[in-house]
């Protein structure tokens, strides 16, 4: 399953040592990891990218998420969405993009004192036991969320609700009085745009899922070249779950470009 991962570590040289038992453990094919990075966190309370994510589109995501928790990890999310929202709806945004919400970056926030590390990693994991063995002997903390999606579900909901209000406008344009008419037809050219931001919206995602499914399944062929006889099969149901997942969000997304196109054709 891909999951985001966070390890909290008390100094950076343990955290570096949590880094490398994790590429130990893609290279036993124990887990598949895809990109990483590091933050830290100093004694003021200052949350700064020791080492980014590497390139290509899975790196490109994580960079992203990993930037927009530098953002929000300064302290308790809760309480600064509760002081900010508006300052931090692109953060949230982001976080929502790369599949997981508030609640985990506050779950995190909690555990990253000042002068702690914390390394961000996108993984493909069967079970859980073989990294945390390997974190608690370096007496870090290991959050993990399984990656959702929201901004496929969000999508094509919205499609959906631009489909019903134009409908709606039209049905309402149809029997109103000369003077309200101009009106009505500003709303529905509203709605039509918002609809053809959704289209394309809709289709970029498809895109970039695309491209990170590909990566991801490059980068676990990869392993089955120097895997055990023992890993292999591991390895094939990571791959199967990869493809399953991206068939599963193209189809969300093509039903939201759909809808959204019947509403600009209303």
């Amino acid at each position: 399953m891909n999951k985001m991962m966070v390890a909290v570590f008390n100094s950076e040289t343990v955290a570096f040592e949590g880094l490398s038992a994790l590429k130990a453990l893609h290279k036993d094919g124990d887990i598949t990891l895809y990109a990483t990075a590091v933050l830290v966190k100093d004694t003021s309370g200052s949350v700064s990218m020791k080492q980014s994510a590497e390139g290509g589109p899975i790196g490109a995501a994580l960079g992203l998420l990993a930037g927009s928790m530098v953002g929000l990890l300064a302290g308790p999310v809760g309480l600064v969405v509760g002081a900010s929202v508006g300052g931090l709806a692109g953060l949230v945004s982001d976080l929502n993009k790369g599949g997981i919400d508030i609640q985990f970056v506050d779950d995190v926030s909690k555990a990253l004192g000042p002068g702690k590390v914390a390394v961000l990693a996108d993984v493909e994991e069967s079970w859980t036991e073989p990294v945390n063995a390997r974190i608690r002997k370096l007496d870090g903390v290991v959050f993990r969320r399984l990656r959702s999606e929201v901004v496929e579900d969000q999508l094509a909901r919205e499609s959906v609700e631009f489909k019903a209000e134009v409908k709606q406008l039209k049905d309402e344009l149809a029997q109103a009085h000369a003077e309200n008419k101009a009106a009505i037809q500003a709303q529905i050219d509203e709605a039509k745009k918002k609809a053809q931001v959704m289209q394309e919206q809709a289709k970029t995602r498809i895109d970039q899922a695309r491209r990170e499914a590909d990566a991801k399944i490059a980068a676990m062929q990869e392993q089955l070249e120097h895997a055990s006889d023992r890993q292999k099969a591991k390895i094939e149901k990571r791959i199967a779950e990869v493809k399953a997942d991206l068939e599963a969000r193209h189809a969300k997304l093509q039903e939201a470009g759909r809808l959204a196109g019947e509403a600009l054709a209303i």
